[in-house]
């Protein structure tokens, strides 16, 4: 079981999660620093102002990431950063893109290979507030493709890019449930506008729009000189029926895969959304025109794979109430016969199933055609870890077996299956601002303390990540 020997392996962070200095060298407001200000929406009632300062310690982690032995590195830049307000005829922030000019530099003169996110959730506020942000069909596709535009000509270097972090959390979980900004849902007790019935489908379309067109831009003018390559990263669990023997709940299991990935995927590879969706979703669910079809079909150079856990699944009724976005079932950590997906962790909703790794990739790679995949996050939080004291806290050994077993499914994929997987960047570098969970959890292989100066002191798990990937990276003759 062996992986190519040119395969890449790095970590992967977000921009608002680790950099900080959010008012710093002319950065305009995000829509997160405008969601965590509200009381009640992050659980420990922080925010990513600070988070692990990265901004201002590019070269500590450098050092980090080259210590580790790590060959790639995947960030995202502050859109607001860059262009303060968001918008194409908004003034451009050279600050903002000196920064992240210098960090590509630096990178590549440590032998690391950049991997750039262009949004990971932390759309301009002010693109929000002036047309409602992702919901803007008109307004936000071409203000995307303008900051892409900005950053493909400043970076010449970087050769690979990815449009969107994963836009099912953006549609689902900011236009949906409210969980994430802009937080918006029909649970009046959480939000007075949204429409979970609707938006999140106007806004999952609207960024597939925005994603072609980047893409068009960056093939057009960008990629016959720098020879890089562009995708989209997507995320989603793996699935068993909860009954293998009710050929329903076997279709239910397919069906879950098919309202979190495939509704980007489909469109990106086949020019539709899946049957499925469309079945139960009418015309909730946009149609594509002809020119929104040239435009999105075939706009993936590779694929973006995002990756945590399995379910179980089990079928609905047949009659999903209007905001429901699973795809009429529900999910369990155990089968019906009693079987467990795998141990709990501080993240309800993940639980470690190397096997479902090995089987989301090829289920993937059987849909798409084995297209290049790229995972672009794995990882796992551990259960009561941020109570932990040093030294204890360091001693990550269940986040040292994830990897090891999810690296080792992985490479069985490729050898065994056939599929095209070139490169594993692990969720996450260090530890960071965890969105609605705040600075709870963590997914860190390096622990950061927040009250001591944000210091940064490597776990069990990064000391042994070149020792997993040594093992089955074949080495060049």
């Amino acid at each position: 079981m062996s992986l190519p020997s040119d395969f890449l392996w790095g970590f992967a962070t977000a921009a608002y999660q680790v950099e900080g200095a959010t008012q710093q060298d002319g950065r305009g407001p995000t829509i997160w620093d405008t969601f965590c200000a509200i009381p009640g929406k992050i659980a420990d009632g922080t925010d990513g102002s600070v988070a692990c300062d990265s901004y201002n310690r590019t070269a500590e982690d450098i050092a980090l990431l080259k210590r580790l032995g790590a060959t790639c590195y995947r960030f995202s830049l502050s859109w607001a950063r860059i262009i303060p307000l968001g918008g194409r005829n908004d003034p451009v922030n050279q600050a903002g893109i000196d920064h992240y000019v210098k960090f590509v530099d630096d990178l590549l003169e440590a032998g690391i290979t950049p991997f750039i996110t262009l949004l990971h959730w932390d759309v301009p506020d002010e693109l929000d507030k002036r047309y409602g942000g992702l919901l803007n069909k008109e307004e936000f596709p071409l203000d995307f493709e303008n900051y892409a535009r900005v950053v493909f000509k400043a970076i010449p270097k970087c050769k690979n890019w990815i449009t969107f972090n994963e836009p099912w959390c953006s549609s689902i979980l900011g236009y949906s449930t409210g969980f994430f900004a802009p937080g918006r849902t029909s649970n009046r007790e959480k939000s007075p506008v949204g429409d979970s019935s609707r938006e999140p489908w106007i806004v999952g379309h609207n960024l597939l729009l925005a994603h072609g067109r980047a893409v068009k831009v960056y093939r057009e003018e960008f990629k016959p000189t720098d020879k890089g390559q562009i995708g989209i990263t997507l995320n989603g669990d793996y699935t068993y029926p909860w009954d293998p023997e009710d050929p329903r709940d076997v279709e239910a299991a397919n069906r879950k895969i098919e309202f979190a990935i495939s509704w980007f995927a489909d469109p990106i590879y086949f020019g539709k959304y899946p049957d499925s969706m469309r079945k139960q979703l009418g015309d909730r669910l946009p149609e594509f025109t002809p020119e929104e079809v040239d435009l999105v079909k075939g706009s993936n150079d590779f694929y973006g794979m995002n990756h945590y856990t399995a379910d179980y699944v089990k079928h609905g009724d047949g009659n999903p109430p209007p905001e429901d976005f699973l795809g009429d079932l529900s999910t369990h950590p155990y089968s019906k016969n009693g079987d467990c997906i795998g141990p709990e962790t501080q993240s309800f909703w993940l639980r470690p199933n190397p096997e479902g790794f090995r089987g989301l990739l090829n289920w993937l790679s059987k849909r798409y055609g084995y297209p290049p995949i790229y995972v672009t996050e794995n990882g796992t939080s551990i259960k009561g870890e941020n109570d932990l004291k040093e030294p204890e806290i360091l001693n990550d050994v269940f986040r040292y077996e994830y990897f090891r077993d999810y690296v080792n499914a992985m490479a069985k994929a490729v050898s065994e299956d056939g599929c095209n997987v070139k490169g594993y960047m692990a969720w996450s570098l260090m530890d960071n601002f965890e969105w609605a969970e705040g600075y709870e959890t963590r997914f860190g292989v390096t622990y950061v303390n927040y009250k001591d100066g944000q210091q940064r002191k490597e776990k069990y798990s990064a000391k042994k990540m070149k020792e997993i990937f040594d093992a089955v990276i074949k080495k060049e003759d």
